[in-house]
């Protein structure tokens, strides 16, 4: 188990940061890592399939949700 102040230090002590967190994201969580992945290579068809899974999973329509979302900004 890590404890906060432990984390807090590790992170701290790195030269990248952002490097740092989506390591202990990544460790925490396979698919959050493979998320991260998708993102930094520009996967865009990946991290879509990756939501319409996950959307469906929870029972929800992604491109009615989609819309709704993006209804926000217009």
């Amino acid at each position: 188990m890590t404890y906060p102040i432990e984390t807090i230090k590790a992170i701290a002590n790195q030269n990248n940061p952002q490097q740092a967190i989506q390591k202990i994201i990544g460790n925490a969580n396979p698919m959050m890592s493979n998320l991260i992945q998708m993102a930094q290579r520009g996967d865009k068809t990946g991290i879509e399939n990756f939501a319409r899974n996950l959307y469906r999973e929870k029972g929800l329509d992604f491109d009615k949700e989609f819309s709704q979302f993006m209804s926000n900004f217009k």
